[in-house]
């Protein structure tokens, strides 16, 4: 199994045109061998572009290709309403690529799709997108470093060491069942603990590496849940150990707040719910190597 995408999984890409950074992603998709259905543009319904039906709206879409995932790479101003616009069509499972969307835009549109369209999940923004190896690849990630097999589901909020948690992994042979890159903003739609609770409840995935950053608390929220509801072994390395204190960082989502946020306070909830916490992102995948030994 896998988590959020599989084989059957249909993707239409929003904002799709012969030069759009979403066409390009969503070919590289393809080429894996993502089922990619459909793509939208209002400007350009009824055309194809290099084999893909275009449609006008992502409903035109839906009713016409069964696509039940969206892939959003558009400007940061139509981000949120591309969001919703999948979500009013009755898409499931969105994601979206878009860096630089503005805080209010993220918040409206998150808190839209709790009140309004509870059925669909949204992962991003901001982030790398997601890969079931071998079966679906929506987003950024490259798929020549993931490999396929399992044992071991991923979910981290930084975009660069998601491929490299990926690379450390394949390289030993041990294989993942779903790489989920949920991003740094301050409002993602899929959180840690949504991940953590889909790897808990699938049968293939045997032992979970979670890769966190400074800033914001859900980090300390995640150990928590792993402490009262995650029975696999979780590794974890957190990002920003080294952060200059009182230094503003660049990524959204890396705001401290006293002594919460700090890449300490994550340590240190993580180790007390039993996870094992690495030093370094080679370290975390030579725990993980040690992990799965454990499990054959």
């Amino acid at each position: 199994m896998s988590i959020f995408v599989d084989e059957r999984t249909r993707v239409v890409i929003q904002g799709v045109s012969p030069t759009s950074q979403g066409l390009y992603h969503g070919l590289r998709n393809r080429a894996y061998g993502t089922n990619v259905v459909a793509g939208t543009n209002p400007k350009r319904g009824g055309e194809e572009i290099e084999g893909i039906p275009v449609y006008a709206t992502v409903s035109q879409a839906v009713e016409e290709t069964g696509a039940n995932a969206s892939f959003i790479s558009v400007p940061p101003r139509f981000a949120a309403d591309a969001i919703l616009e999948a979500a009013a069509a009755g898409v499931p499972f969105v994601v979206c690529i878009t860096e630089g969307i503005p805080a209010q835009d993220e918040a409206l549109a998150y808190n839209r799709l709790r009140r309004d369209f509870p059925g669909t999940r949204l992962l991003g923004p901001n982030c790398p997108g997601i890969i079931s190896p071998g079966r679906c690849n929506i987003g950024i990630t490259s798929g020549d470093i993931a490999l396929e097999g399992g044992p071991v589901g991923i979910v981290s909020r930084s975009g660069t060491l998601t491929y490299q948690a990926l690379h450390e992994l394949s390289q030993q042979s041990v294989g993942q069942t779903t790489c989920v890159g949920i991003g740094g903003d301050p409002v993602p739609g899929t959180s840690f603990i949504d991940c953590l609770a889909a790897f808990e409840d699938d049968d293939e995935t045997r032992a979970i590496m979670m890769i966190g950053e400074i800033g914001g608390s859900a980090e300390e929220e995640a150990a928590r849940f792993i402490a009262s509801s995650v029975s696999k072994p979780v590794v974890s390395y957190i990002a920003g150990v080294t952060a200059p204190p009182g230094r503003k960082m660049g990524h959204a989502g890396a705001i401290i707040s006293g002594s919460k946020g700090t890449a300490q306070a994550k340590i240190d909830a993580l180790s007390a719910a039993g996870v094992t916490v690495a030093q370094n992102p080679t370290e975390a995948g030579e725990a993980m190597v040690d992990v799965v030994r454990t499990l054959a």
